[in-house]
């Protein structure tokens, strides 16, 4: 077992709580503060945590979604659910608290502790990226780091990991001391002390000392001396320190900090010697947070080099964003619940990397709890938006209005939200990109809906982090120098277009792959300036090809010479990819082939060979292994061939998804990742280390309940021989949901559980057998995610992951997720 079993019983023994138990052996894996997020009932405890508003007020709505296990201080509730166990303490936190250190105290695990006024997060995520190759890893969830936080981060701790990375924050004195003792970390890393959260302090003293407490054991302390001038060096924790700086002296002393091309490249002296790093970032914050993870790279012993090598494949690391289509063809990106200048510049990030439309817009409202004056904060997001080069400000607040003049491009202003929605009408949104960001109380999700294109119901939910993840995974397996070619046709896999390609752009893929012409060129309108390969050129769209730079795989003679005469009027050297059959049989050059090309090929001014590359058949599949390698060595002497009669050496690539994952030998100097970006991957058992990428949800139209005897749908195929309750819900095949899954062969996740089909699958509209739940119109029906996985589904009607998501129509709306 990975972690502890703990029965109900066992936990009330940790809490010494007087306990009401119907069920002692009831198993807990899951601690529950949100009555809105269960996953998994039945092993669940939920704690009544009180705070802006009563957590027992809450129990009535866990109880209905089959919690059965509470933590609570009100004894009244023991006579109101006979049916749960419930444990009574004097105070439900530090029941929590308490919990999680018994937890920590089960492993033994190396752990970083993370603390500062900003940068905990991204920190931290860094650090994952950064040693994920090394480590089994459990971390903080997003910004876990508060008195809740920390104890449900570190109840996810089990005997497989080998490295925690945790993040730790506070607002006031005496909170730390709780906090290292739920954490100990061996490790300790202070990012900044800064002004956030000052409030809860008498001085910045304090207030480092406060944080501080979290190191008192630590064996090592990453530091940087301009953060620490308020104590003595004496006063320093940790057994060992590392320190780092770039304006005094310190173990990694920066020396250069130089911006290229939208990267930073630092040089630095360490141990003596002038080493030097690339961070994929420009920005101020991220600069500083990326010096600390080379010092913490270096103070864990990594050499210079292998740091470097890491540091450049960062990715950014951002809160959630909603990209959706919004009216008169613009593109809205709804970060409407917070605001702040670290996330602010995280969503300006995000909205750079949509070209879809030249005018960038930004709803933003006032910024609250900065620690800074007005006029410094206003400066600062001036600057900002200037260089992110937006377009246009719309100002929502009185104190953001008082500064108009900082803001040296096209603005308006409104005192609050009801002004904007009452000028609304007559303000003009026309082919832009808008990014709609606000504080909480500005209520901004108001003005995300004027802006948003109305939907149906059935959307599918796509999050751009976890593919950036499955990117960066895929990445940490290809050997130094090789490149990737991330393929994009089929509408991304029917996940979208530009979106995709704007993010994998964003991200440094070096090669993006098409199906055809039309999807290129779709992707050029949009911005993307990557080089594009069509796999399946059409000889009626050379024209376009040529016109929009897109380089066309070449698989035959007659579609070379056919090439050849489009390129007639032209005098230079156009990129083209040479296809070889080395097996799949589908399209591609056969070595008989090879001399006719070569003689083509040889000397000729108006082509250049940007790449040969074949395709392996059954690279996942360990059966099949022999003829795997029979087509990388076939390729390898076909290409050998071509590359004899050329004055220079093209790109040679054969690795796909599953090829990265068990063949070192195929990456040569690209690989081709499909799939995998989307979290399959036929080599690596359950998907292991990918991210779910997709969810598809639809919604509940109606609720019937019907007598026995009666029937569902078309050609009366679904039968209730003893009647009960069916639900409709808003996706058919018309969606891409299969006619297959109809009459119980597909299912759907409603509140939580497994529901069956019933009836045959509608054009538009499917039915659901719910005789056993509670459902009502309105309710959310998952037809795919985390748990309901595309695997199964695929597995249900006997097809593969691939189908199930290129045939999700383009009716069903994307929704982009950016964390």
């Amino acid at each position: 077992m990975l972690k502890p079993i703990y029965a109900i019983s066992r936990i009330a023994e940790i809490l010494n709580a007087d306990a009401k138990l119907v069920d002692e052996q009831s198993v807990i894996e899951y601690l529950v503060i949100d009555s809105r997020s269960v996953l998994v009932p039945e092993n669940s405890l939920f704690f009544a945590l009180s705070s802006h508003r009563d957590g027992h007020e809450f129990i009535k709505d866990a109880y209905s979604k089959d919690i059965r296990n509470f933590v609570i201080t009100d004894e009244k509730y023991f006579n109101k659910y006979s049916n749960c166990n419930f444990l009574l303490v004097g105070d439900v936190l530090k029941a929590l608290q308490k919990l999680a250190i018994y937890h920590r105290n089960q492993f033994d695990l190396k752990t970083i502790g993370i603390t500062g006024s900003n940068g905990k997060t991204i920190v931290k995520e860094w650090l994952y990226q950064l040693l994920i190759t090394d480590f089994n890893i459990v971390r903080s969830p997003k910004s876990y780091n508060s008195k809740i936080g920390v104890p449900l981060s570190v109840w996810q701790i089990d005997a497989e990991d080998t490295l925690g990375i945790f993040e730790a924050g506070i607002s006031a004195v005496n909170e730390m001391d709780l906090l290292a003792e739920i954490i100990q970390p061996q490790i300790g890393i202070l990012t900044n002390i800064g002004e956030a959260h000052a409030e809860g302090f008498s001085s910045k003293r304090e207030k480092l000392i406060e944080k501080l407490k979290l190191f008192k054991d630590t064996e090592l302390f990453i530091y940087s001396p301009d953060y620490v001038s308020e104590i003595n060096f004496k006063e320093l924790p940790g057994k060992k320190q590392f320190s780092w700086s770039s304006k005094q002296g310190a173990d990694l002393r920066i020396i250069a900090v130089e911006p290229i091309e939208g990267n930073c490249y630092l040089r630095a002296i360490y141990q003596d010697r002038e080493i030097e790093c690339m961070l994929p970032f420009k920005d101020k914050a991220s600069i500083e947070n990326g010096m600390i993870c080379w010092a913490t790279l270096l103070a864990l012993g990594y050499a210079p080099d292998q740091a470097d090598l890491r540091l450049e494949k960062l990715s950014h690391v951002s809160m959630r964003l909603e990209l959706k289509n919004g009216i008169n063809q613009c593109s809205i990106i709804d970060d409407s619940y917070s605001a702040d200048i670290s996330s602010l510049a995280i969503a300006l990030d995000f909205l750079n990397q949509q070209n879809q439309h030249p005018k960038k817009t930004v709803i933003l409202s006032e910024l609250f709890e900065t620690g800074k004056d007005d006029l410094d904060l206003y400066t600062e997001i001036a600057d900002l938006l200037s260089q992110k080069k937006v377009n246009r400000l719309i100002g929502i607040g009185p104190h953001i209005a008082n500064y108009a003049t900082l803001f040296k491009f096209e603005t308006q202003f409104f005192n609050d939200t009801n002004a904007f929605i009452e000028a609304f009408p007559g303000l003009h949104f026309n082919h832009e990109t808008i990014l709609v960001k606000g504080a909480r109380r500005f209520e901004f999700g108001r003005i995300s809906k004027l802006l948003t294109q109305k939907i149906h119901d059935t959307v599918l939910e796509i999050d751009l982090n976890a593919m950036v993840g499955n990117l960066q995974f895929y990445r940490s397996k290809i050997k130094p120098g090789v490149k990737i070619m991330a393929m994009v046709k089929a509408f991304s896999y029917g996940s979208g277009s530009f979106e995709i390609a704007n993010l994998l752009q964003f991200h440094k893929v070096d090669y993006l792959a098409v199906a055809y012409a039309d999807e290129g060129i779709a992707l050029r309108k949009a911005g993307i300036t990557l080089p594009i390969m069509v796999m399946s050129p059409e000889e009626s769209a050379f024209e376009a090809i040529i016109k929009h730079n897109l380089e066309p795989e070449i698989y035959s003679l007659e579609i070379l010479n056919s090439f050849l005469n489009a390129l007639s009027d032209y005098d230079f050297n156009y990129p083209i990819h040479i296809k070889i059959d080395s097996g799949m049989h589908r399209l591609g050059f056969d070595n008989a082939e090879i001399e006719s090309l070569s003689i083509l090929l040889k000397n000729n001014q108006r082509l250049k060979v940007q790449s040969i590359f074949s395709h392996l058949v059954a690279s996942g599949e360990a059966e099949h292994d022999g003829f795997t390698q029979h087509q990388i060595e076939k390729f390898k002497v076909i290409s050998t061939k071509l590359i004899n009669v050329l004055s220079y050496k093209p790109l040679l690539h054969i690795a796909n998804t599953s090829g990265i994952s068990r063949w070192a030998d195929g990456q040569m100097d690209m690989v081709r990742l499909g799939i995998g970006l989307y979290g399959f991957d036929a080599a690596l058992q359950n998907n292991r280390g990918l991210q779910t990428v997709m969810v598809l949800k639809t919604t509940v139209t109606q609720v019937k309940i019907l007598d026995a005897g009666e029937t569902v749908g078309y050609s009366r195929r679904g039968v209730m021989p003893k009647g009960g309750k069916i639900a409709t819900v808003k996706i058919g095949y018309a969606d891409g949901y299969s006619r297959a899954f109809g009459n119980g062969v597909g299912k759907m996740l409603i509140n939580g559980q497994l529901v069956p089909t019933i009836g045959s699958i509608c054009m538009d509209m499917t039915m659901l057998d719910i005789t056993e739940i509670d459902v009502k119109a309105g309710d959310e029906a998952i037809v795919f995610n985390q748990q309901h996985t595309i695997m199964q589904l695929a597995d249900d009607i006997n097809t593969i992951p691939y189908e199930i998501l290129t045939n999700i129509s383009q009716r069903v709306k994307r929704i982009y997720f950016y964390e």
